[in-house]
């Protein structure tokens, strides 16, 4: 298994992840779904790779790296969107890793692998300037809950709707 940036290379995979998932699940928003390939090329991929520079970002978002997980015959399993810094927003929000597994490879460990790498890369590429990776999940996903958690994760506070969650880095 391993993680690989958004890319221009892999386009038709990546295109092929978008459209075989919903829109919105756990947190997660796919802004990719029911877009035609043709405006995947045109305008998703250029949006996403000025996305990572800080480029022409939307009002209140900071730089983001999509890094998809592919499993051993190369295949996209999951994806994660790994914002590179926090506002007061995301820190007191979602955070800094949203995910999400292809709906047919659910269950089988992918997005508990795909975190440990993610957290490795990030130590390795010193990618976060904070302590601690922030995440947030809906009180009921328990599956990202164990994800979070088995990857050295701590429940940080809850409230009504959201658990929020830490990882230290250093």
């Amino acid at each position: 298994m391993k993680l690989k940036k958004f890319n221009r290379e892999d386009s038709k995979k990546e295109h092929e992840f978008f459209q075989n998932n919903d829109a919105y699940e756990n947190g997660f928003v796919n802004d990719y779904k029911d877009v035609s390939y043709g405006d995947f090329l045109t305008h998703a991929i250029p949006e996403r790779l000025d996305a990572e520079k800080g480029i022409n970002l939307k009002e209140g978002y900071v730089p983001d790296i999509y890094y998809f997980l592919l499993d051993d015959e190369e295949q996209i399993v999951g994806v994660y969107k790994l914002r590179l810094r926090l506002n007061d927003f995301l820190r007191n929000g979602p955070g800094h890793v949203g995910y999400m597994i292809d709906k047919d490879h659910r269950h089988r460990g992918y997005g508990k692998k795909g975190l440990a790498l993610l957290i490795e890369l990030i130590k390795k590429e010193d990618l976060i300037k904070e302590d601690e990776l922030y995440f947030e999940t809906h009180n009921d996903n328990v599956f990202s809950m164990r994800t979070i958690l088995a990857n050295g994760g701590y429940i940080h506070h809850r409230n009504g709707k959201f658990t929020y969650l830490r990882i230290k880095l250093r």
